[in-house]
């Protein structure tokens, strides 16, 4: 389950299991109460702080869990909620969030990435990429505007109707991340551009997030059910 370290005013959520470097680190309910409660404690810090946001080994996060998808299709649009609801969640956190992408970001996991207010992504492995397409399965509305506000439009509109696998520097190039970094370097960074920024933390900051994302966050906030996905 996702945990907090900190370096300085950082907070750093990794995505999977402490002293795993195998996991796939998907979203289940399981994982998206973790990851809530361990924002809930970010958010709780009262003084300058920033959050970065990363994993260990060769996933930063590889999706939805399908297992449990699967296992509990009619929980299916409810689930996806939650989801949209940790993407709303980053959108107007009250302070700087930078994901440190070292490893795939595929689906929902790339998305959540997308989430953050700056991405710094490893330049020699991993790819960004929004699979969808591929598995016949429908983004949500919450999703779909997500992606479109948040990339230039030609870079969605080939992302989401692709399927490319991007690598850090096709990344960079394309808008999706805004630094690359070689290997351990990717959590470096994105801590060094956290750090800059901790003195911003505050309802304010928030507050101007709302703005620059609020048809997003409308979006994301949107009940998904049968009028706006299908899965199967």
């Amino acid at each position: 389950m996702p945990y907090l370290d900190r370096k300085g005013d950082v907070f750093i959520l990794y995505l999977g299991n402490e002293g795993e470097t195998d996991n796939e680190n998907r979203f289940n309910p399981d994982w998206i109460d973790a990851t809530n409660a361990a924002l809930d404690e970010v958010e709780a810090h009262e003084g300058p702080a920033a959050l970065v946001t990363t994993a260990t080994g060769k996933f930063y996060t590889n999706g939805l869990d399908t297992n449990w998808i699967f296992s509990n299709a009619d929980a299916l649009p409810g689930f996806l909620d939650r989801v949209n609801a940790i993407y709303g969640r980053l959108l107007t956190f009250p302070m700087a969030t930078v994901a440190a992408v070292q490893g795939h970001s595929f689906g929902a996991g790339a998305m959540l990435a997308t989430a953050h207010d700056f991405r710094v992504m490893r330049a020699d492995r991993g790819f960004y990429c929004l699979p969808e397409v591929t598995l016949n399965m429908p983004f949500t509305i919450g999703m779909s505007a997500l992606v479109n506000g948040r990339m230039p439009k030609q870079t969605a509109v080939e992302a989401m109707t692709t399927g490319r696998r991007y690598g850090g520097s096709d990344a960079l190039a394309a808008g999706i991340v805004d630094e690359i970094a070689d290997g351990e370097g990717v959590l470096e960074a994105a801590v060094a551009r956290a750090s800059a920024l901790t003195a911003t933390r505050g309802n304010n900051l928030a507050g101007i997030k709302r703005g620059i994302h609020h048809e997003a966050l409308a979006a994301l906030a949107t009940v998904t059910d049968k009028s706006n996905f299908s899965f199967g």
